[in-house]
C-alpha cells in the first residue's frame, strides 16, 4: 500500500512519515508527500507542491494540514478514487459536508482525533450520557499547546458531540462556549468546555459528569505525538478493505 503524506514536513506528518520508513508496518510504503509552496526540505522521497501529482501517485494520502487544504485533497481522492485519512482539526459543518460528498466515491476516514484511547473515551462518553439523567452537568476541559490555532480543540468537540449524543441533543443546542462576567446560573443540560493554551503540552481532554455530592471524570492524556501517527496509519490499512464511503475511528476500532 503506498501511501502519500500531505503536509510531510508538519508536526504531525513527519511523524507519519518516520513512522512509515520505520519498517515496522508491513506491506506499507512511503509514495510521497506534499509540502507548502516554498517550504526547505531535504528529504530522499518523492516531495510536491502539487497535491495532484501526490493523488496519483498513493494508493491513500494522510491529511492532517488545515481546513482549505483538507477541502481540496477530498475533491482529488474522489475524482482518482483514492483512501484519504483525515486528522485535519478546526472543520466546519460545510468541510464536513465536503467529506460526506467526497465519500459518495472515495473511502475516507475522518477523525478529530486518531488515538486509539481518545476513541475509546468518546465512547465511555456517549454512554455515561445516555445514562446520566439531565441533572447530571456536563462540563468538557481540553489544554494543548502554546501554538495550536483553533479552540475548543477537534477532540473536545468531539466529546462534546459524542456527550450530545448521548443524550440525544444537538450539540449546537445546548454548548456554552464562553463563560465572562454575570452569566447567571449554569443552564440545565447545557455542556460547557473551557480550554488552556500553554508549553508544550501534546493534548489533555476530561469530561466531567457533575451532581450533587459526587462527580465523574474520564480524562485523556497524551504524552506522545506518535500515537496520532500509528493511529492514522491504522485507519489507511483498515480502509484498504472498505468500499467508498465516510468512516470515523470508531468504525476502525469497532467501538
Amino acid at each position: 500500500m503506498k501511501i502519500g503524506v500531505a503536509g510531510c514536513m508538519g508536526r504531525v506528518g513527519s511523524l507519519i512519515v518516520q513512522e512509515i520508513l520505520s519498517g515496522n508496518w508491513q506491506g506499507v510504503e512511503l509514495a510521497g508527500g506534499t509540502i507548502i509552496p516554498g517550504e526547505k526540505h531535504e528529504a530522499d522521497f518523492f516531495i510536491t507542491e502539487d497535491p495532484a501529482e501526490l493523488f496519483e501517485k498513493a494508493d491513500a494520502v494522510i491529511d492532517f494540514t488545515s481546513p482549505d487544504a483538507t477541502r481540496l485533497h477530498a475533491e482529488l481522492a474522489a475524482k482518482h478514487k483514492k483512501t484519504l485519512i483525515v486528522g485535519t482539526t478546526g472543520l466546519s459543518a460545510n468541510d464536513e459536508k465536503v467529506l460526506q460528498v467526497a465519500g459518495k466515491e472515495a473511502t475516507i476516514v475522518y477523525a478529530a482525533n486518531m488515538s486509539v484511547g481518545v476513541n475509546m473515551l468518546l465512547a465511555l462518553v456517549e454512554q455515561a450520557a445516555a445514562r446520566l439523567d439531565p441533572e447530571w452537568d456536563i462540563e468538557i476541559f481540553e489544554s494543548h499547546h502554546k501554538h495550536k490555532v483553533d479552540a475548543p480543540s477537534g477532540t473536545a468537540l468531539a466529546i462534546g458531540k459524542a456527550a450530545a449524543k448521548g443524550r440525544k441533543v444537538n450539540l449546537d443546542k445546548v454548548a456554552d462556549y464562553a463563560r465572562h462576567g454575570e452569566t447567571g446560573a449554569r443552564k440545565e443540560g447545557n455542556i460547557g468546555f473551557s480550554v488552556a493554551r500553554g508549553g508544550d503540552v501534546v493534548g489533555e481532554h476530561t469530561a466531567y459528569f457533575y451532581s450533587e455530592g459526587e462527580r465523574i471524570e474520564l480524562t485523556h492524556v497524551a504524552t506522545n505525538r506518535a500515537l496520532f501517527a500509528r493511529g492514522a496509519l491504522r485507519a489507511a490499512t483498515w480502509a484498504a478493505d472498505q468500499p467508498p464511503g465516510l468512516y470515523s475511528m470508531r468504525d476502525v476500532l469497532d467501538l
